[in-house]
């Protein structure tokens, strides 16, 4: 599957490699040196500690280089009035009689703590191209789905980093 992401998304991968390769790849491998410098490989925690930390590293510098590779670029082309990619919605959930606000964003920035939510997950695909005032069917599997209405519509523009894994 390929993830959808923005020219802005792919600039900030491009960035973080950069400064993973640049800054963070010298300075763990001088950390692997220095715990490997005292002695005892098979019982130093530090060197082993030191190597795991330099893993990690390189493990998202290849993350990310697999994500921009295989990524297809997307941009938002709804209207203000509508649902669409880095909008923030408003929404009614009839069932619970509850009102909540979901950012819709790309695969890279969605954290459900925050309420941001993807694009490509079922709530972003129902609610996409839909206006203010729209009651819209949330399918959830082929015997159940819910209500929900469209209450407000405003941009998202916060500066939110790339999710860290």
């Amino acid at each position: 599957m390929k993830h959808k992401l923005t020219q802005q998304d792919v600039d900030k991968m491009k960035a973080e490699i950069e400064r993973r390769k640049v800054e963070v790849r010298p300075e763990l491998l001088e950390h692997v040196k220095e715990a490997r410098a005292h002695g005892d490989l098979s019982e130093n925690f530090e060197y082993h500690a030191a190597k795991k930390e330099k893993n990690r590293n390189e493990s998202r510098i290849r993350y990310l280089e697999r994500m921009i590779r295989t990524c297809e670029i997307v941009e938002d082309h709804s209207d203000a009035d509508q649902v669409g990619l880095n909008k923030t919605v408003t929404l009614y959930f009839e069932e619970d009689d509850e009102t909540d606000k979901f950012s819709f964003v790309t695969t890279v920035l969605v954290d459900t703590m925050q309420n941001r939510v993807s694009i490509e997950s079922p709530l972003g695909k129902a609610l996409l191209g839909h206006k203010k005032g729209e009651r819209v069917y949330i399918p959830v599997n082929p015997q159940y789905g819910y209500y929900v209405e469209i209450k407000e519509i405003e941009p998202f523009n916060e500066d939110i980093p790339l999710n860290q894994y």
